[in-house]
């Protein structure tokens, strides 16, 4: 039997908590090692998951020979530089979305994984979520025909079960230079970009709307990249998408983790696919159903709580790494899904179309 593939995951924040699930009770894989610019932080993860090494120095874990796979949970201006000193360093990269902030970035990013060998793989729990998996599943068989829509909603609330998350961790996201865009449109709707791109394909052109919102919490010192509206035309002949991004602080919303109402419907010529719920619990209603033959439906699927999404993420991560089959957002594929998500940003700024493929 082979050893396990071995894992560093660097940068111990809150969304690490969910991406160490996978790792537990694997043969395949081991959890080896942990990185933080803080040092209490790392000893704390590593204590609570069990792992030998402690890094605070991420030339450490370039350096570990026993590492296989770095895990890289780190702000996003540093997705590039991270991940072309690990492809240097013949490790493979599983690199948090978005993967990096151009398109250009992303081909750099590309460039060292395959100079090297090694493997580049974008993390994106949204596409590995059930009932989303089983959607696409009945959408190749055809189950509602061609499709002609992808809708997709996300709103922002408040819940008192929620993750508590440091200011610490927020601020980044409202840095343009660390964050690359929105912590609502670029950042969480990267999520939704890439499940349309999954259920729908490539795209062609893209029409954005971006508004801003003051937050009252924070003394309206910064703005939140919502309400949005963005609309999107396929590759696919008569095919259309739209996202829509709304900024509810007062909207009460059940969750175990953020307060996040994703909900998307996939639209074909004989039927409706309508997933109700990703990361927090709103709508009363199953979270896959088809509407079909004038008739609404339940699916059934397995694991439907946002954990599992990460579980089943770096579950198929570790399975591509020992297959050597590529991961279902490799490097080129990651790019297409930031170029869709900048030709959004870049639309709503010269309120031109623009086409995913001319954003550099």
């Amino acid at each position: 039997m082979s050893k396990p593939i071995r894992v560093a995951i660097v940068g111990c924040g809150r969304i690490a908590d969910l991406h160490q699930l996978g790792y537990r009770d694997n043969p395949d894989a081991e959890l080896a090692a942990v990185c933080d610019t803080n040092k209490a932080t790392a000893k704390k993860r590593a204590k609570e998951w069990g792992v030998a090494k402690v890094y605070s120095d991420y030339q450490q874990v370039l350096e570990d020979k026993d590492i296989d796979v770095v895990e890289l949970l780190t702000p996003h201006h540093l997705h590039c530089p991270m991940t072309i000193d690990a492809c240097a360093a013949g490790k493979h990269v599983s690199v948090q979305k978005p993967m990096a902030l151009s398109a250009a970035e992303a081909d750099q990013m590309i460039g060292a994984a395959q100079r090297a060998g090694v493997i580049l793989r974008v993390y994106e729990n949204f596409v590995y979520y059930a009932p989303a998996v089983k959607a696409k599943q009945m959408i190749e068989a055809g189950e509602i025909g061609e499709i002609r829509a992808v809708r997709m909603h996300v709103s922002t609330g408040n819940s008192a079960s929620a993750w508590k998350v440091p200011l610490s961790a927020w601020l980044w996201r409202f840095n343009e230079k660390q964050c690359g865009g929105g912590p609502l449109v670029f950042d969480h709707g990267f999520h939704l970009f890439s499940l349309g791109y999954y259920l729908g394909g490539p795209v062609e052109k893209v029409f954005a709307w971006i508004d801003k919102t003051p937050v009252k919490e924070a003394g309206n010192l910064v703005q939140i990249d919502a309400p949005a509206m963005i609309m999107f035309k396929y590759k696919a002949p008569r095919c259309y998408g739209n996202l829509d991004i709304e900024y509810t602080p007062k909207m009460h919303v059940d969750s175990q983790y953020y307060a996040d109402d994703d909900r998307i419907e996939v639209i074909g010529e004989k039927g409706i696919l309508f997933i109700n719920r990703y990361t927090a619990k709103t709508i009363d209603l199953p979270e896959l159903m088809l509407f079909k033959d004038g008739k609404t439906t339940p699916v059934h699927v397995e694991g439907v709580e946002w954990h599992d999404s990460f579980i089943a993420a770096t579950r198929d991560m570790v399975q591509m790494m020992k297959t050597g089959r590529q991961p279902r957002l490799d490097g080129p594929t990651g790019k297409a899904v930031l170029q869709f998500t900048l030709a959004a940003l870049q639309s709503s700024e010269t309120g031109k179309e623009v086409r995913p493929e001319d954003v550099g």
